[in-house]
């Protein structure tokens, strides 16, 4: 007897389930992880989390496939009355909007890309925006009553763990001390001041925050305070953060996802909204682990880009790229990036090993110097949303991807990335002030990613962009590596002065031979920028540095980046 749409959908649902348990069970053991200073195993459970999304379809889409006879499955027919079935289980329930996109995966896994529509799967979600179900408590209120330091007290004795803080009474004045730097005085007269904290803390590397707000007279900051865990010492408040745009990094796409427990995932990004506005609830949802919904609201928030625009995909600015080609559309701020069919003779590379660099970084601990990316395959475009000179140049670097179809223009693979301005174009403009706080900032992302065990390979200035908050950061992946799988060298000394002059080395060169010596003529043709990097980060330019950082990590040292400025009054 033929499976019924109802039954096809439980089976689906079922999946979900399956998957969302583990999600929770991964995501629970954050705390644990914490408190015991298990630092190798929260980066395992970290990739172990964002794998699990696609090994789960994988799993429900093969059992569905045992059952494909019997449920007629793959036949696309059938799979609007599959979703209308669908849509009436999920009712109701606290995750449904991620409940949708897993059936989309599904779909997507057993079908082409281009039986996707409305009817099949929700390209369009159906929930309603603003069903959220009040009895599940998301945060926990503390009121001031005319002292700062009781209302502290109570949030740090409310939010305890089982390893002791290590000075509660040293953090609490800490706390207190910056709330008054921080707040206008009018805010810490009010005697019902209120801090408003998520029930949920939220661990991700070596770190533990706890998130929310101060509430003063229908004004609100955010209250962010990042905990560490001072082995044999106890947990300590680093800081509070109360700017917007400082817990706005914190959350950044150049992260690695937050674990945190998310009943309602919903509400907690409607919360998360409110504290930074300027984000899209797509890179919140990501910020959180849900990365696969975070792409399905960054492909809803393009199709609606779309709809009510004229804007046309143009190629990006900056220096062409030997690898990859990047187009944009001018007011979304994104770039797609697509593979070549040729590559530039000086890159040896295969297309396969490209695609595994860029997976490589959605895996690995991004430490805020690394662009998320989403891949999607089966992008179609009207033409006419192409400017003639940008839809030229991909079909000329990449037939193979892009492909014309009538009026529509097949993307078959490409990434989605945050836009940026290359750190060469920004330099061109920058005052003295803006350049050194660049280069500053340039050589300390290098430092970053190598304390990640991360070597950009290409280091090149028009590898790196620039944020809206004037961090620098890393979007070229080709040709990066682990730190631990390079082997830095001296140049050695030349026994003869023609050897010197020679335009070839005079001395051997293995395949994953750097010799940092080389740096700053191959980094900077400005001389001015090259001397003031020398002066800031001379260090890089020594073999025995990197060496340092080597031996570190293959000691087992997992090295502290923090997301955030220290030392109190900053943020």
């Amino acid at each position: 007897m033929p499976y019924s749409a109802s039954r096809i959908a439980q089976l689906i649902l079922d999946g979900f389930d399956l998957y969302r348990a583990a999600f929770r069970d991964i995501t629970e053991g954050a705390r644990l992880r914490f408190e015991l200073a298990q630092w190798d195993g929260i980066q395992e459970a970290s990739t172990a989390r964002i794998n699990l999304y696609e090994e789960q379809v994988q799993v429900t889409a093969d059992a569905l496939l045992l059952q494909a006879e019997q449920s007629g499955i793959l036949d696309a027919s059938r799979w609007p009355e599959i979703r209308l079935a669908y849509i009436d289980i999920i009712n109701g329930r606290f995750d449904d909007e991620l409940a949708e996109t897993w059936f989309n995966s599904i779909f997507c896994s057993l079908h082409q890309h281009e039986l996707i529509s409305d009817q099949t799967m929700f390209v369009h979600s159906t929930r309603p925006a603003h069903r959220i179900p009040s009895r599940v408590q998301l945060t926990r209120g503390f009121v001031s009553n005319g002292s700062l330091e009781n209302l502290v007290r109570e949030i740090l004795e409310e939010f305890s763990f089982d390893v002791p803080w290590a000075d509660p009474v040293g953090d609490q004045a800490m706390i207190v001390a910056q709330l008054r730097r921080g707040l206008p005085d009018w805010a810490q007269m009010d005697t019902q001041l209120a801090v408003e904290l998520v029930q949920s803390v939220f661990y991700r590397n070596k770190g533990a925050y706890l998130v929310g707000r101060v509430l003063s007279q229908g004004e609100q900051w955010p209250f962010v305070l990042p905990l560490i865990h001072h082995e044999h010492k106890g947990i300590a408040v680093d800081t509070l953060i109360t700017d917007e745009s400082e817990v706005s990094i914190i959350f950044s796409f150049t992260r690695s996802y937050f674990m945190v427990d998310a009943p309602v995932p919903r509400k907690l990004i409607r919360f998360l909204k409110r504290l930074m506005p300027g984000k899209h609830v797509a890179e919140l949802y990501t910020a959180i682990g849900f990365y696969k919904q975070g792409k399905s609201e960054f492909y809803r928030g393009l199709i609606d880009h779309l709809e009510h625009t004229d804007d046309r995909f143009e190629m990006a600015a900056g220096v062409r790229g030997m690898v990859m080609s990047v187009f944009t559309l001018p007011g979304f701020n994104t770039v797609f990036k697509i593979i070549k069919d040729k590559f530039a003779p000086s890159k040896n590379i295969e297309r396969s090993t490209v695609i595994e660099k860029y997976r490589l970084v959605k895996r690995h601990d991004r430490v805020g110097r690394m662009a998320d990316t989403q891949e999607f395959a089966d992008f179609r475009f009207p033409r006419d949303r192409f400017e003639p000179e940008c839809l030229a140049e991909l079909l000329e670097v990449a037939a193979s991807t892009v492909v014309e179809e009538g009026d529509t223009i097949l993307i078959r693979h490409c990434w989605t990335e945050r836009r940026m301005i290359p750190l060469n174009i920004y330099l061109e403009t920058a005052s003295e002030t803006q350049t050194r706080e660049a280069l500053q900032d340039y050589g300390q992302a290098i430092k970053e990613l190598a304390a990640a065990n991360i070597f950009p390979g290409d280091m090149l200035l028009k590898n790196f962009g620039v944020t809206r908050h004037g961090r620098v950061v890393f979007y070229d992946y080709d040709e990066i590596s682990y730190l631990t799988e390079v082997n830095f060298r001296h140049i050695p000394e030349a026994m003869y002065p023609e050897q010197e002059m020679s335009s070839e080395p005079w001395y051997s060169v293995g395949p994953n031979d750097v010799f940092p010596e080389e740096f700053p003529v191959f980094l900077f043709a400005d001389i001015r920028h090259r001397r003031l990097f020398a002066s800031l980060h001379g260090d890089l330019f020594e073999a025995d540095y990197w060496k340092g950082i080597q031996q570190r990590i293959l000691e087992g040292q997992v090295l502290d980046v923090f997301p955030y400025r220290r030392g109190g009054g900053e943020g």
